[in-house]
């Protein structure tokens, strides 16, 4: 049996409401995270990612409100990540209704996260997110706090770490790539996706069909994460998806 490949829209959540702007800047609103989710689950979209940008504490409580909401109206499975800091946080996301988490900086600094909440809640809940920017021919640097602090962390053997530590899957995004519109890092994404046992999420860059059709032809990627193409209303979900059916990629319809 064949595992279908997943199309999963981005919503960036600031204060939550959804935003659009340029590298975060010149954040404008657009719309109810919920609605949009919905909108993209009529599409056809098999997961939903929201993302607190700002991830700062004081709008917490309206992160996890949201959540609660989303549990409510939307079928689809849906993961958060932003501020994740800590297993308390996990812990409160996925009690609030969250299918899963995605841990990033929080896990490299203390993948100990990873395995806690791994345990009690099972490795389907925890998404390890990797930011990586290409160091050399075949090196990527893992980096952290939203893409501003490197790491020195080799971003291959990072994936491996966080398998062995209990995640169940890889959210990864090619920083050289993102927002770029011209593909994903098909080359990172074939190194972690044949290093790793688990799903690996191409994220970062997605610009077209085809390049989403690349990223499971080429990158070997599980899943393709976007935002952009979807947000503007370039393609749908459905668009894509009738595309790659048309190549042979195994979709859900």
């Amino acid at each position: 049996m064949t595992l279908t490949k997943r199309i999963i829209p981005c919503l960036d959540v600031n204060k939550g409401r959804v935003v659009k702007g340029t590298q975060f800047k010149n954040l404008k609103d657009a719309g109810d995270p919920i609605e949009q989710a919905l909108a993209y689950e009529r599409q056809g979209a098999d997961e939903i990612v929201f993302l607190d940008i700002t991830a700062s504490s004081e709008y917490r409580e309206t992160v996890l409100e949201m959540i609660q909401k989303t549990a409510y109206e939307l079928s689809i499975p849906f993961t958060v990540g932003g501020g994740i800091r800590s297993y308390g946080d996990v812990r409160k996301a996925l009690l609030a209704g969250a299918d899963k988490v995605s841990l990033n900086t929080a896990a490299v600094l203390d993948p100990g996260v990873i395995r806690e909440g791994a345990q009690i809640f099972g490795s389907q809940c925890i998404v390890t997110a990797i930011d990586a920017k290409r160091t050399g021919v075949e090196n990527w640097e893992v980096y952290i706090y939203g893409g501003r602090k490197a790491t020195g962390i080799d971003a291959l053997q990072w994936a491996l770490k966080a398998e062995e530590m209990g995640a169940g899957e890889i959210l990864l995004t090619s920083m050289d790539f993102d927002g770029s519109k011209d593909g994903y890092d098909l080359d990172l994404t074939r190194r972690v996706s044949e290093s790793v046992n688990i799903p690996v999420i191409a994220s970062g860059g997605a610009g077209n069909p085809e390049h989403i059709y690349r990223a499971f032809a080429e990158g070997n990627a599980d899943a393709a994460l976007a935002a952009s193409i979807f947000h503007y209303g370039e393609y749908t979900v459905k668009d894509v998806k009738d595309y790659l059916k048309e190549r042979g990629i195994p979709v859900r319809i």
